[in-house]
């Protein structure tokens, strides 16, 4: 059997999907924002980082985004180039709601802090 395959046909791991596409977090409330890169360089922000605290070069309205990350699937991520607006749909954090750290001045509970990174943000 060639390449791990069974004689079923299907190899181990193999993921087999449905013929309908997948739903990213199903009945979400979904908060859309245009973001503007004010820096010289291209930033990168991943699916799960809390918004609020990505890069400060970042221009948005970090108070909309207070408690949210990108509504994309896991693992990738979003690029925001130099000097070019672009528009994100964001999406609550769930769980806990606990960010340990990413950037100090955010971690904490995200349903008791500010979205202003001052010394009350940190800690639990």
């Amino acid at each position: 059997m060639a390449g791990g395959a069974t004689s079923g046909g299907w190899a181990p791991g193999q993921i087999i999907p449905d013929d309908e596409p997948v739903e990213l977090n199903p009945g979400r409330e979904r908060t859309t924002l245009v973001v503007t890169n004010t820096g010289d360089r291209p930033v990168q922000v991943g699916s799960h980082f809390h918004f609020a605290a990505v890069n400060p070069g970042l221009a948005f309205d970090r108070e909309a985004a207070w408690g949210t990350h990108l509504d994309i699937p896991a693992g990738t991520s979003v690029r925001f180039e130099p000097g070019v607006e672009k528009e994100v749909v964001l999406v609550p954090l769930a769980g806990k709601r606990q960010v340990p750290g990413l950037r100090a001045e955010y971690a904490g509970g995200l349903d008791s802090r500010s979205a202003e990174p001052t010394e009350r943000n940190y800690g639990g």
